[in-house]
């Protein structure tokens, strides 16, 4: 589910089409979560995800996880010669070991051996004991962020202030469909909508004007979060960037917390009240 128009990746079509071309099909799964959507069993090979959003709801500390599925051939040759040499060629640190000789986990090996040991990409312990605290309440959490985004949404959708909503959990989505096809029982948190005839002023004055929402670029967080994606996460885009992202300078983008709905809805509110 991507951020912030909420299109959802149709992963058994395009995992087809990656792999009659030989090619691995990574998925990012950060806004769904396992809770929600389990990539491996749609046909993709690899998952990645941010640990710092949904996966632990705390924001506390930055970290990634990577899931191989281990069913990916990383020994695939055309015209004779190796597709991926980085697994079928000897790796001088490691004596001449072949990863793709490792078998299913080939690529989680390659990563570890490889990126993570050179690079130090690992969290420290207690960044992992932090982010490890979300976890246990991960599944709760995503129910809540799912019928709290819904109730959004609608409220949204329903506002003479606002141009369009963008949140595949809505029928009138144009991924509503796909979400269906995938089995998913709500589209998380992350959303986005238009205010009507507004420019960069009217939607800052519109988040200037809220009290519970957190104006940080951070999504999936227990507390709900607002920001302008034009002026901040997507401000190297061009305006044909923009637009191919489906940002104008009147989008607002939420990450919907767990608090209670009628405070959600109420503050919302309270930055239309500031357009009047």
């Amino acid at each position: 589910i991507a951020n912030p128009q909420s299109d959802i990746l149709d992963i058994p079509v395009i995992a087809e089409v990656a792999h009659r071309n030989n090619v691995p099909l990574i998925v990012d799964n950060t806004v769904p979560t396992p809770a929600l959507l389990r990539p491996l069993e749609h046909g993709a090979d690899i998952v990645v995800s941010s640990a710092t959003k949904f996966l632990t709801g705390n924001g506390s500390s930055l970290g990634g996880v990577i899931v191989d599925g281990g069913n990916f051939d990383w020994t695939q040759t055309r015209n004779g010669r190796s597709i991926f040499p980085n697994f079928t060629e000897a790796d001088e640190a490691y004596h001449g070991l072949k990863f793709a000789d490792l078998g299913a986990p080939a690529f989680a090996l390659r990563a570890r051996a490889g990126i993570l040991r050179d690079t130090g990409a690992a969290p420290a312990p207690f960044n992992a004991w932090v982010l490890a605290q979300g976890l246990d309440t991960l599944a709760l959490r995503i129910e809540r962020h799912n019928e709290n985004a819904k109730a959004v949404a609608e409220f949204l959708e329903n506002h003479t202030l606002v141009a369009k909503v963008n949140y595949a959990g809505l029928p009138s989505s144009p991924w509503h469909e796909t979400l269906t096809k995938l089995g998913l029982s709500g589209a998380s948190g992350v959303l986005s909508f238009d205010l009507k005839d507004a420019d960069t002023a009217k939607a800052w004055k519109f988040i200037d004007a809220l009290k519970l929402h957190s104006n940080v670029a951070n999504i999936g967080d227990v507390r709900s979060l607002v920001v302008h994606p034009a002026t901040t996460t997507h401000s190297q885009s061009d305006e044909e960037g923009l637009t191919r992202a489906g940002i104008s300078q009147a989008t607002v983008r939420l990450s919907v917390g767990i608090e209670n709905i009628d405070d959600i809805i109420a503050d919302l509110e309270g930055g239309f009240a500031a357009l009047a």
